[in-house]
């Protein structure tokens, strides 16, 4: 696995313990980095960037979402979905030399491996029309 692809679930499993554990981000480095010190320098920063971003931009992104789903609030998302999106979406805001559809399809494959197959066509249509809002702004 590359370093990115291991970045992005590291930071979808701080956003999922921050949400679910309804804990602030400082909270959720201590305990997430002290349990994986075996994690590289190069992984931890990226993963450490998106979930900066997501949390910073949360307003934003979760509207950003909602405003791509017909009739799905957030907290009626499963709560790996949406914090899938929430990674992604940071991702889309954060990083513009990455290329939109290599964003998506690695929120693809996380769902995936961590979510369930219904999921999979949710995450990449939501993620296809955020993309190609954000794109035209």
């Amino acid at each position: 696995m590359g370093t990115r692809r291991k970045s992005r679930e590291l930071a979808l499993q701080m956003l999922f313990q921050a949400d679910m554990g309804k804990q602030q981000g400082e909270e959720v480095r201590k305990t997430f980095w002290r349990e994986r010190a075996e994690v590289g320098n190069e992984v931890q920063g990226f993963a450490e960037d998106l979930f900066r971003v997501a949390l910073e931009r949360s307003s934003e992104i979760n509207k950003l979402i909602e405003g791509h789903t017909e009739n799905w609030r957030m907290d009626r998302m499963a709560a790996v979905d949406r914090n899938i999106l929430r990674a992604a979406v940071a991702e889309l805001l954060s990083s513009p030399e990455t290329p939109r559809a290599v964003i998506i399809n690695e929120a693809i494959e996380i769902a995936r491996k961590f979510s369930s197959p219904e999921s999979v066509q949710f995450i990449n249509g939501v993620l296809d029309s955020v993309g190609r809002e954000l794109e035209k702004a």
